[in-house]
C-alpha cells in the first residue's frame, strides 16, 4: 500500500493522522521509504517504514459508505464479553490493536453494554474512552463532518440497540 503527502490514515490505537512527509533512507543496506505522519488528536509524530505498514496496521481512513456500515454494525451486532475482567481486558486490548474500526466498535459496544450491569474498572473506562475517540474521529473524517455529528450518529446507532453512549469522561492521565 502506498500513501501520498496529505493522505489521511489511521494509526491503530492512536487514531487519524496525516502523511506529512515521505523520505528515503537506508536500512540494513537497502533503500527504504518512510512515511512521517502526525496523529491529529495528540500531535504525536510517527515514522513508519514502508515495509512495516502491514505489521503496524497503518491503513487509509474508511470511506463514507463504509462509515454507514460501521454504524449499522453498532445497531445490529450482538456483543458478548468474557466474565473474567482480565480475559475481557486482554481480548479488548487485542481488538484495539488490530486497527479495524469494526473491532473498535465491538469494544465500544461491549463495554457500554457491560457498564449497564456493573461499574467498569478504571482500565476499562479508559479503554471505552479510547474506543469512543477512535470511532468518533474516524467517522468524522470519513464523512467530512464534525466530531459532534459523528458522536450523535454513534449515539443514535447505540440507541437502536437499546444502549446509551455514556457522557465523555474527563481525560485520564496515563
Amino acid at each position: 500500500m502506498d500513501f501520498k503527502l496529505g493522505d489521511k490514515v489511521v494509526y491503530p490505537n492512536h487514531g487519524v493522522g496525516i502523511i506529512e512527509q515521505i523520505s528515503y533512507g537506508a536500512v540494513e543496506g537497502r533503500s527504504e521509504r518512510f512515511y512521517m505522519l502526525r496523529v491529529a488528536a495528540s500531535g504525536l509524530r510517527v515514522m513508519v517504514p514502508h515495509s512495516n505498514i502491514e505489521a503496524v496496521g497503518l491503513r487509509p481512513v474508511i470511506r463514507s459508505m463504509e462509515a454507514g456500515k460501521v454504524l449499522e454494525y453498532l445497531e445490529t451486532t450482538k456483543c458478548g464479553s468474557h466474565h473474567d475482567w482480565k480475559h475481557r481486558f486482554k481480548e479488548n486490548s487485542e481488538r484495539m490493536r488490530t486497527g479495524s474500526l469494526y473491532e473498535v466498535a465491538t469494544v465500544l459496544k461491549s463495554l457500554v453494554s457491560l457498564s449497564r450491569t456493573k461499574p467498569l474498572s478504571f482500565r476499562e473506562k479508559k479503554m471505552l474512552e479510547r474506543a469512543r475517540h477512535l470511532l468518533i474521529s474516524e467517522l468524522a473524517t470519513a464523512r467530512n463532518a464534525s466530531e459532534q455529528i459523528a458522536e450523535d450518529s454513534i449515539s443514535k446507532a447505540l440507541a437502536k440497540a437499546k444502549l446509551a453512549l455514556p457522557p465523555a469522561a474527563e481525560k485520564f492521565v496515563d
